[in-house]
């Protein structure tokens, strides 16, 4: 008994001892002006990083594979496998980064090829580019991310990987023209680019906004940043004006509910090429503000779909600086469509209407193809809304950005394509035991097989891991809001899962 105590009294002793001294090493291994002094401080207090046995944080040492899988690890929370298993022939099951390495492979982050990992050698920054890809969840659209343009001539493999790394601000290029995906990735670079990460999906917390049409099953809206009324839609006449989109009596409605909630009422106005010509702008603009001082909204919302040519461009930024100016410190959103991977570039002046509109609102392509018998129409898939921010980063402001979610589901079936169903049909159609329900991870996006109408059919939809998963990536590219399209006919579940 007296040789336990002494035993507990003296770990005691040495810990305390550790702890007092701790500062002091890392003291002499931090100078105060050190570059990345702050990120490893913080990386060390949220327990990314330990001190090295000597207590210092090893300034300069090449961070290893097995030890960046371990960091992976802790950063995203995943807990290690205990006991380990034998899933790399030169990871042992008795060594202190065998659980982390198996917990790595499992959650995607490791790639299972060959049956070797490596785990002494230094990781290159080409390869923890890619395991930090993989980590998040985004291994799926790395070669599609190939196709965009080429930033640093010395990538000869992972390329997209890399783009997504750098398109993302995680890691930058060690010259203006190179990336050097061969050198060794040191600690204090390790705990730059996690520090980069945690404050992008830690600190990060973008508003939310929403478009409604009616006040049935009306969300609380406590908490939105605006919401933005369809009480009119635009018509075209010889010139444009606008049309009631709600009887009066239920737009009143809407704004009373976000009066109450204490969000400022935008007027939602939404029209087509059609609509909308050259020469317009002027009048567009008049009849807007008209409506918006006749019935005291805080702002305009106003979406122009279809535009393809230069003219409309320059007409769209004229409207919107006249808007500006007539509203003063009024709310101005402006929606436009995204460009897409598949070459579809809009005629819109993103980076004109970003800087005139308090949000740009991005309206992120939705496409349809056949996989065998299945119907593919995911609602803004992940990889389209990766490439349509990845277009913006640069032109555009990420702080005036904001992604549009479609709340509604899209059903496809025998004599029916693309039809919408609300919130309340496809809870229906998930209580019916005849239904099926799934999750596209390549698109990040829920769907559903079940019988709607009496036909067989594939509904498309976002659900919470959806919105979650949109969430992360806004978050990434510094994206500060969400924006709800049919706010009122939403899944209780996509409401829930908003920032």
């Amino acid at each position: 008994m007296k040789h336990l105590i002494r035993s507990i009294l003296s770990c005691a002793l040495c810990c305390a001892i550790l702890l007092s001294t701790l500062p002091a090493a890392l003291a002499a291994d931090l100078p105060d002006d050190f570059w990345a002094k702050e990120d490893i401080q913080r990386c060390m207090d949220l327990g990314y990083f330990y001190a090295e046995s000597d207590g210092s944080f090893g300034v300069g040492k090449e961070v290893t594979r097995a030890e960046c899988a371990a960091l992976i690890c802790r950063f995203f929370g995943w807990k290690p496998t205990v006991p380990a298993n034998q899933v790399f022939e030169d990871v042992s099951t008795d060594a202190w980064y065998a659980g982390a390495v198996e917990t790595a492979l499992r959650q995607g982050a490791v790639a299972a090829i060959g049956e070797t990992f490596r785990p002494n050698e230094s990781i290159t920054r080409e390869d923890m580019a890619v395991m930090l890809v993989r980590a998040l969840g985004y291994g799926a659209f790395a070669g599609l991310a190939q196709q965009l343009r080429k930033t640093f001539p010395d990538i000869k493999s992972n390329a997209g990987y890399i783009s997504i790394v750098y398109g993302l601000g995680l890691m930058d290029g060690t010259t203006a023209s190179t990336f050097s995906p061969k050198d060794p990735v040191t600690r204090e670079q390790a705990a730059v680019i996690l520090m980069r990460m945690h404050e992008k999906l830690r600190e990060a917390s973008p508003s939310r906004s929403g478009i409604i049409s009616s006040t049935k099953n009306l969300p609380d809206l406590t908490g939105f940043e605006a919401v933005a009324i369809s009480a009119y839609r635009l018509t075209y006449n010889g010139l444009p004006q606008l049309t009631p989109n709600m009887e009066a009596d239920e737009a009143a409605l809407a704004r009373d509910a976000a009066r109450t909630a204490g969000t400022p009422q935008l007027l939602h106005v939404a029209g087509g090429a059609y609509q909308f010509r050259e020469g317009n702008a002027a009048d567009l603009a008049a009849v807007l503000l008209e409506a918006v001082g006749a019935e005291d909204y805080d702002g305009v919302f106003l979406e122009i779909s279809g535009l393809t040519s230069t003219p409309q461009r320059k007409e769209l930024t004229a409207a919107a600086e006249l808007l500006r100016a007539g509203l003063g410190s009024g709310l101005l959103y402006i929606a436009a469509e995204a460009p897409s991977w598949e070459g579809r570039l809009p005629g819109y002046d993103y980076a004109a209407l970003g800087e005139i509109a308090d949000r740009l609102v991005l309206t992120v392509e939705s496409p349809v193809e056949t996989i065998g018998d299945l119907t593919a129409a995911p609602r803004e898939p992940l990889e389209e809304t990766y490439y349509s921010l990845s277009r913006m980063r640069g032109l555009v402001d990420a702080g005036k950005l904001s992604l549009m979610i479609t709340s509604t589901g899209s059903a496809w079936g025998d004599g029916i394509r693309g039809e919408p169903l609300t919130g309340d049909e496809i809870e229906s159609l998930l209580a019916d035991r005849h239904t099926h329900g799934y999750y596209s991870s390549r698109y990040a996006c829920a769907y559903l097989e079940g019988e709607w109408m009496d036909t067989p059919v594939t509904v498309w939809y976002l659900n919470g891991q959806a919105i979650a998963e949109r969430t992360q990536l806004g978050r990434l590219f510094n994206v500060e809001q969400l924006c709800v399209r049919e706010l009122d006919q939403s899944l209780p579940e996509l409401i829930e899962s908003l920032p």
